[in-house]
């Protein structure tokens, strides 16, 4: 894959996602300390780096077809952990990092890297075809796999995960672009969504909390 250059417009994008990052990090926070309970003891002997959501009430279905057309949910992946992404294969900057980190992740992890699954789900389905997709994320990791799904089927999903997608215009219709919410999720073994992991984390950091809740 080709190295993604950052141009004035995309500086700016770049610095847009950024900022919406850490606003929904801090009601990410707020949400999920809110969403916790006396009887969730999942994360009371657990220190993780990224936020820890055990306990919220969102991000429990993810119901999206994958690039061949075949509907996928969240349990078709039980037993493994799951880390979603949301983004777009035109981002600039953001997007490859996050996958690029991911990919080092899964180097880090080894043979626990088996029990992890990565998933980019297009905010951008009207460019993001099935051909772009697939070569997009094999370049990162050929165990990465990718969720397309119309703009309605995409809506119920934004909902659901409480993301934040602005498109904004371009110079041409075709050339817009997309501010969307910077961070990635993961999601238990048993289908339970458990920590929101910031943009710019470290791959060591991000390996050392999945390790924790591969145990």
């Amino acid at each position: 894959m080709s190295a993604c250059v950052v141009s004035p417009a995309g500086r700016s994008s770049r610095l847009r996602v950024r900022a919406l990052g850490a606003a929904v990090a801090a009601s990410v926070m707020l949400t999920g300390l809110t969403s916790l309970t006396g009887c969730d003891r999942l994360s009371s002997a657990r220190s993780f780096k990224s936020i820890d959501l055990t306990g919220a009430d969102y991000g429990r279905r993810l119901d999206l077809p994958d690039i061949e057309g075949r509907p996928r949910t969240l349990e078709d992946f039980r037993g493994k952990l799951v880390v979603v992404f949301f983004g777009y294969t035109q981002c600039p900057d953001v997007c490859p990092t996050t996958l690029a980190t991911m990919a080092e992740v899964m180097k880090l992890l080894g043979d626990d890297a088996r029990r992890v699954q990565v998933i980019f789900v297009t905010a951008d389905p009207e460019r993001d075809t099935a051909e772009v997709l697939r070569g997009y994320v094999s370049a990162f990791d050929p165990r990465f796999i990718a969720l397309r799904g119309d703009a309605t089927q995409f809506e119920a999903v934004r909902k659901e995960f409480r993301l934040i997608v602005q498109r904004n215009k371009g110079a041409s219709p075709n050339s817009y672009t997309i501010d969307h919410t910077a961070a990635s999720y993961v999601i238990d073994q048993q289908g339970r969504l458990r920590l929101y992991i910031r943009h710019e984390t470290p791959a060591t950091d991000i390996a050392a909390d999945l390790r924790q809740l591969l145990q």
